[in-house]
């Protein structure tokens, strides 16, 4: 699991390893009973006093994302779908919040900033159609 600590955000260091690991539980990236790192070699890994990643794992068991088994270390949760999906929610939405901050900088119109999304939207759209069609054909080879 690869964590990034900005020094500099102004976040405390605890939160920034929290927001980190409920986002790669959220992606599907840590899966349900897998280990989480041991504290020292994350700190260490991080450059940080133990007790903030100590710190950091005592708030997510208490959001109920990890769990900590006595002489084994902490793994994720089985159940935390509901987490998963406020999740994905708060990282979306963080995500287009910095792009409305952006277009404001811009100067770019609420009407012009809507239309981009829309066309982004359709790009993905053609995007992916295209990608479906080049598997069913790939197929189509293969069974030839």
């Amino acid at each position: 699991m690869l964590l990034k600590i900005n020094f500099k955000s102004g976040l405390p260091i605890y939160l920034q390893i929290v927001d980190q690991i409920k986002a790669v539980a959220a992606s599907g990236a840590l899966r349900p009973g897998e280990s989480l790192p041991s504290i020292r070699p994350l700190a260490e890994e991080l450059h940080v006093n133990r007790n903030t990643v100590a710190k950091a794992y005592s708030e997510l068991e208490s959001l109920g994302v990890i769990e900590t088994l006595p002489g084994r270390g902490c793994f994720l949760k089985e159940n935390h779908s509901a987490l998963r999906k406020a999740v994905r929610r708060k990282l979306l939405t963080d995500e287009i919040d910095q792009a409305i901050v952006q277009a404001h900088h811009l100067q770019v119109s609420r009407d012009e900033f809507l239309k981009l999304v829309h066309e982004r939207l359709n790009a993905l759209d053609d995007k992916r159609r295209g990608h479906e069609e080049s598997k069913e054909n790939q197929k189509n080879q293969e069974v030839r």
